[in-house]
């Protein structure tokens, strides 16, 4: 029983003349293309949802783990890359769009912030008090413009002169504070 095996039973690659023209081989070598193929397919399909799921968050993180998938379904395809190979693929394309192109991305697109205009502009700016401010009334210039204002605090009162800062626009009253 040379081999271990019995006489006259079949061995797994009995069917081989040869090492070269074995069917059982090609067998398994396209059930391991065919299973390539399908790792790249996958990869492929989570890289297109990732990228349309982008356009829900619009920070683009999805964007970048998209880019990552469509990267490892390329190598996976070419290749015929295993799991392993191809989770290591997607996390170091990941880390490095994610690191590198998202700020890039960020700092081109990105909308800055509102700046505040009209009424809006004038909360935090210094205003010179022209005429007393007391719960009542008084007159206050901020930017050059004569407002109607009164105190943050009804119990307070600045004088003609002083520099208080504007809190608030209540209406056509400007809502002022002498500070700490």
């Amino acid at each position: 029983m040379p081999g271990g095996r019995l006489r006259g039973v079949p061995g797994p690659d009995s069917r081989c003349r040869s090492a070269d023209a074995c069917p059982v081989k090609e067998r398994r070598n396209r059930q391991a293309r065919y299973g390539d193929a399908v790792a790249a397919i996958v990869w492929l399909v989570a890289g297109i949802l990732l990228a349309a799921a982008e356009m829900l968050t619009g920070d683009f993180t999805l964007l970048m783990l998209g880019g990552a998938a469509l990267v490892t379904a390329g190598v996976s395809g070419v290749a015929g890359t295993s799991l392993v190979i191809d989770a290591v693929v997607f996390g170091i394309s990941a880390l490095a769009l994610i690191l590198l192109v998202r700020p890039m991305l960020l700092r081109r697109f990105a909308t800055p912030p509102p700046t505040p205009t009209n009424v809006d502009a004038l909360e935090g700016k210094t205003a010179k008090v022209l005429e007393a401010v007391n719960e009542n009334h008084g007159q206050v210039k901020i930017g050059g413009e004569v407002w109607s204002a009164r105190p943050l605090d009804p119990s307070e009162a600045y004088a003609e002169g002083e520099t208080v800062y504007v809190m608030k626009i209540d209406g056509a009253h400007a809502v002022v504070w002498k500070g700490p």
